[in-house]
């Protein structure tokens, strides 16, 4: 199990970058959350099998249409018990 803390910075706020993710997300089987944070950028955790978490990252690097990132800065943490992937 691998789960990751995702800063991501760029034109994501007032995208729909959240609630893609979130359909994203569900569609690899990963749980989690994402939120908009008040400097702009987008922070999600996300939990899975490595290449569920992977394939996750590689859709957040580019976004929804709309979306500009600039930079991604992932973290490794440690697992938690989320059952689900929710937008905060």
């Amino acid at each position: 199990m691998r789960r990751v803390r995702v800063v991501v910075r760029g034109a994501v706020q007032g995208v729909g970058y959240r609630y893609s993710m979130r359909v994203v997300a569900e569609r690899a089987g990963v749980v989690g959350w994402v939120r908009n944070r008040d400097d702009g950028s987008v922070e999600a955790e996300v939990q899975g099998e490595p290449s569920q978490v992977d394939t996750v990252l590689a859709w957040m690097a580019e976004g929804p249409p709309g979306a500009r990132v600039e930079a991604r800065d992932v973290t490794e943490i440690e697992p938690t018990a989320d059952r689900d992937f929710a937008v905060r």
